[in-house]
């Protein structure tokens, strides 16, 4: 899950040593195979343009901020393609066309070098809630309707291996300009795919593109027609739902295989966006969740709250990361928000004591969830590239705030490989720093596209997935000069 609102490539061999664990050669969900945000045995370039170490690099139908998903040799997206309702299609088998095919060339333009606007929420219609404005962007009326899609590319040339429609529907709701209707990543544990559209619904389907399973939990109301954009988490046989919202909110946590519900839980908490977080700590298995009200700590196994802790700030949307025993949270609209939990000493109500280690309530991120690598824990101050650093030992930064030259607004979150911590902006630019106590930039890059979500790294290979295309990065020797 990237960017929700605005104010939310070809040898399999160098995926990474084939004694490493299956998943942590992919990048299988959000935030990669750790949930942190770093690849442990990728190793991607450091320098790129559109011709230079761009493997390859495809348009995608439609809109949607999801991160790519990877596993072996597939590439798995998910986008909202809009279509007049005589166009809509039924879910496709593979290598036959739909929708998306014939919706293209009204969506996007031609990817030859068709003149389309880079700007937030161009790529699917630019809509917005009726009544609202947003920098002054023009609004549609209505929301149009969509082709919920799933998509799975070949990981070699990026040619589409299979597409299939979840859902043909009208949102019930609008969005703003600078969210998208597919902005909830994929999951996959190698065996399904499974692909969250929120109000439009869960699905489940094989490697194949196959449907399984499917789960409708009814219409969400999110505040200020912000859109809807969090993505489940995936542990072991259970997949956890947070479905917060202007209504009755709840956790759930479905088998992986059936779809069945395992169990719920009550939220009293309005609109969130945070990915929850799966650790295994102390013989049992806590989910943990970000919140306005409260953050908690539930058992995966039966859903019983663990401990409860103060909440965060107005939209919660970073997600949390943990290591060595230590989660963080963290959030920063309408104020700001950090603070370190060791969760052997959480326990019941946790406010005020000893299981809070630390608090650096400044310049935390309001949409880039944090990268905490080797560490060292990187954010962002809102949406700008103000980057802090901080030593989660002891809750002191290294360095910042810090600027990032070169960008300019960042929705992505940043990703850690080889001793290296990437940025990519909203405007197409990137930077690429020195993992550790020192600010130290090793390079400065740039596309034609703009880029709201999330990188994703798999052995050599820099996946970006721009508004319209989605770009492979990686080595390809010395550019012609």
């Amino acid at each position: 899950c990237v960017a929700v609102v605005g104010i939310v490539l070809l040898s399999l061999g160098a995926a990474g040593s084939s004694t490493a664990p299956l998943d942590e050669r992919y990048w299988p969900q959000w935030r990669g195979p750790q949930f942190n945000g770093v690849a442990p045995i990728g190793n991607p370039p450091i320098e790129w343009s559109e011709d230079h170490n761009v493997a390859w690099k495809v348009e995608i139908p439609g809109g949607g901020y999801s991160s790519p998903i990877i596993w072996e040799d597939k590439i798995f997206l998910l986008t909202a393609v809009p279509v007049p309702d005589a166009a809509a299609a039924e879910a496709t088998e593979p290598g036959v066309p739909s929708a998306i095919d014939a919706a293209v060339s009204t969506v996007v333009g031609d990817a030859s070098g068709g003149d389309v606007p880079f700007e937030p929420g161009a790529a699917d219609g630019g809509v917005e809630q009726r009544g609202q404005r947003q920098r002054g962007r023009r609004q549609a009326a209505a929301p149009p309707s969509m082709d919920f899609s799933v998509m799975a590319l070949d990981r070699a040339d990026g040619s589409v291996l299979w597409r299939t429609v979840a859902r043909h529907e009208t949102p019930h709701q609008g969005k703003q300009t600078n969210n998208s209707w597919a902005s909830g990543s994929a999951i996959t544990d190698g065996e399904h795919v499974f692909a969250f559209f929120g109000s439009r619904g869960l699905y489940a389907y094989d490697m194949d593109g196959t449907p399984v399973w499917d789960v409708d939990f009814g219409q969400m109301r999110i505040r200020g027609g912000f859109g809807e954009g969090a993505t489940p988490v995936l542990h072991g046989d259970k997949l956890v739902v947070v479905w917060d919202h202007q209504g009755d909110s709840f956790i759930a946590a479905l088998d992986k295989s059936s779809g069945t519900e395992l169990w719920r839980q009550a939220r009293n908490e309005p609109d969130t966006w945070a990915t929850p977080l799966v650790v295994d700590t102390g013989g049992r298995t806590q989910v943990i969740t970000s919140g306005e009200r409260r953050t908690y700590g539930y058992d995966l196994e039966d859903g019983e709250p663990i401990w409860e802790g103060p909440g965060l700030t107005v939209n919660p949307i970073p997600s949390p990361v943990y290591a060595d025993g230590i989660v963080y949270l963290t959030s920063g609209y309408r104020g700001e928000a950090l603070r370190a939990v060791r969760l052997a000493d959480a326990e019941g109500n946790i406010d005020g004591s000893p299981a809070i280690l630390w608090e650096h309530n400044r310049d935390t991120p309001y949409v880039p969830s944090p990268l905490l690598y080797e560490g060292t824990l990187y954010f962002l101050k809102s949406n700008s590239p103000i980057l802090t650093a901080i030593d989660v030992a002891n809750g002191r930064p290294y360095y910042g705030p810090q600027r990032l030259e070169g960008l300019q607004e960042i929705y992505s979150s940043p990703v850690g490989a080889a001793g290296r911590v990437y940025f990519v902006g909203r405007d197409g630019g990137a930077l690429v720093i020195e993992n550790g106590g020192e600010f130290n930039v090793l390079a400065t890059n740039s596309l034609d596209d703009g880029f709201e979500a999330s990188p994703a790294v798999v052995g050599d290979e820099l996946y970006l997935r721009g508004r319209r295309f989605l770009y492979r990065i990686e080595e390809m020797g010395q550019p012609d000069r």
